[in-house]
Formats: structure tokens, sequence, C-alpha cells
């Protein structure tokens, strides 16, 4: 699993207008390719009246999956360029849809290229990009008598912290980035003299920031 990565945070659009033309950009975080397929057809039956519904999508963690559909403006104008946007940001597991309306002024394939550059932009705006940071789950159960010094200094070193669990002990579910796990659990290996049961749970991804 990658340690970080870039995508966006949920189904969103954002239209701009260039030379009388509507541009409205669509994207969503996929996990698939059939979710991305489905999301295309799904914008296509939306504005099944456009003059074209140009998209592309970029699906695992080494971008295994790639494509591009110019939808009928000329070649390499449209999907490609929404490709590169999606590339040149490092986002993955993304869906783009860029939907035109023409406007009667022609944009030449200069103007078309930055044009569906701009709305793949404005699609990842709308959208809300957002970037991954995977966590190890480390579950700590301790005696009662340790959880306000715990808290208090897991509040100091800035630890993401997870559920509290109060049975005949505390399980305090801490969640460190990946690549801090072991000096995490060593650290508060010390912190508790050992007293601690220290166990690993599972890898998980949080927004950073949030």
């Amino acid at each position: 699993m990658l340690e970080t990565y870039k995508t966006v945070r949920e189904y969103g659009s954002k239209e701009i207008v260039i030379k009388k033309s509507r541009f409205i950009g669509y994207a969503k975080p996929v996990k698939t390719e059939e979710e991305a397929v489905a999301f295309i057809e799904e914008i296509k039956k939306k504005h099944w009246n456009a003059t074209h519904n140009c998209s592309a999508y970029i699906i695992g963690e080494r971008d295994e999956i790639q494509k591009a559909s110019d939808d009928g403006e000329p070649s390499g104008t449209a999907g490609k360029p929404i490709l590169e946007v999606m590339k040149n940001q490092n986002r993955k597991d993304v869906v783009i849809v860029v939907t035109r309306y023409f406007g009667g002024i022609m944009l030449g394939a200069g103007g078309l290229i930055r044009a569906y550059t701009d709305g793949a932009v404005a699609a990842i705006e709308g959208a809300g990009p957002i970037t991954k940071v995977l966590h190890q789950q480390v579950l700590v159960e301790v005696d009662y008598t340790w959880l306000g010094k715990l808290e208090n200094e897991l509040r100091n070193r800035g630890t993401r912290m997870g559920e509290t669990q109060f049975t005949d002990k505390v399980i305090l579910t801490c969640l460190p980035v990946v690549s801090e796990a072991e000096r995490f659990i060593a650290w508060m290996t010390d912190l508790t003299q050992g007293q601690a049961v220290i166990q690993r749970g599972e890898a998980v991804y949080y927004i950073e920031g949030e």
C-alpha cells in the first residue's frame, strides 16, 4: 500500500465558459475501471444533448489503468489533456468527464487543449483535491492509572487518535503514520515502562490535515 497518494474527496463539478462554449468538469474518486466507465456513462446520459463528453481516468497504485476519450473532438485535444492534468497533479483513482456545449466560436487545436486542461482542473477543484496518508493502528492496553499521562503525552506528540475503549483496562487506539509506527511503538513501550500490552491493528488511510 502506498504511504501517501493524491485523489479527490467526493463527486463534484465546476463550470467554466471559454469563448461562449460551456465546459462542465466532473470528477469522482473510483477504485475500479467499471466504476469509472459507469460514471462516464452517467454523465453522458445527463448531458445527452451536449456537443462532447470527453473523459479520462487513472486507477491503481502504480497508475496501471489509464484511459482517455476525445468523444469526437480532434484527436489528442481533449482526453489526453484531461489525463495529463491528473498525471501532473499526481491524482490517483480518479475519473474526470469534461462536458462541452459549443458556443459558436471555433477554438482551434491549441484552444481546445487549453480549454479541456482548464476543465479538468476545474473538475478537481469541484470534487475537492485531497492527500490520503496511510496510518497504522496501534492498540495500547494499560491500567487506568496511566490514562492521564498517556493522553497528555500523545497530545503533545500530535498523534492521531481513534476510539478509546473502557473495560477493566483502557485500550487507546493510536494512529501514527506507517513510516513512524516502529518508532512510535518503541516510544510507547519506553513511556509505559513495558507495562502496556501493544498490538498492531489495520493500516488505514486518513485525509491529510483532518
